[in-house]
């Protein structure tokens, strides 16, 4: 079967459409919590709420697994992963090396068109925050780490984030300390405004270190007992930051 119609399309659809689209589904649902850890993933179940066959649904069960967010507990029964602090730290590690390198960057190469569209955000952002939006927050959030990497110019450091960005965001809805974080996306804004990239390195380090700590004690309700560390030559003004 190469794909399936519904009564709103005309032509049949593409078996890799199908495929993208439950699977885009299935990840925002994974993110916004809808599943949870833990939750069994259905072929057969799924395949009958999204009105086509088992195919697409199991490969983009398969991609799910790939990018983290579920696993195959035996040969007939997939799940929502479970994150342990391990990969909790992992992630935040990966952060600190990419993100506020990635910081010091966007300091250097800013646009007033680009500091314009972060300004847009954190407005978007102080509105959502102030009506407790979770969902519209996360989004927002999403957006100005992604327009802060876009602002870098270097097409292989955004293409090495992207297979993690999903897990990312995954780790970060989990934190909801919103004003804190829009605090913290404030001054690193204006550190990223003011040209000088140790000052937005050093930001973005302070950042990405307080969203880990807030994302340990919301995931496992404790305090971290280390800190992500990526490497230990880098200066403490250097690093990488989102959340």
């Amino acid at each position: 079967m190469s794909g399936t119609t519904s009564p709103g399309r005309a032509k049949t659809e593409p078996l890799g459409a199908v495929r993208e689209r439950v699977l885009a589904s299935l990840r925002e649902d994974i993110i916004a919590g809808r599943l949870g850890p833990g939750d069994r993933l259905v072929e057969r179940e799924l395949a009958e709420r999204f009105g086509v066959s088992r195919v697409p649904v199991r490969e983009a069960i398969r991609a799910l697994v790939a990018e983290g967010f579920v696993l195959f507990e035996s040969a007939r029964r997939t799940v929502v992963r479970r994150l342990t602090p391990a990969d909790v730290r992992e992630l935040f590690e990966l952060r600190e090396a990419l993100e506020v390198y990635a910081a010091g960057l966007a300091a250097s190469r800013a646009t007033p068109e680009a500091l314009a569209e972060l300004r847009d955000l954190l407005d978007q952002a102080a509105r959502a925050t102030q009506a407790e939006d979770a969902e519209t927050i996360t989004d927002i959030n999403t957006r100005f780490h992604d327009r802060v990497l876009s602002m870098t110019g270097n097409g292989l450091l955004i293409s090495v984030m992207e297979p993690v960005d999903g897990r990312l965001r995954w780790l970060t809805r989990r934190n909801e300390e919103w004003p804190q974080l829009l605090t913290e996306h404030r001054a690193l804004y204006e550190a990223i405004a003011s040209g000088d990239p140790a000052r937005a390195r050093a930001h973005a380090l302070d950042h990405v270190r307080a969203n880990y700590r807030s994302t340990v004690r919301h995931l496992f309700g404790s305090e971290p007992t280390d800190a992500p560390r990526a490497d230990p030559g880098t200066d403490e003004g250097a690093g990488a930051g989102a959340g």
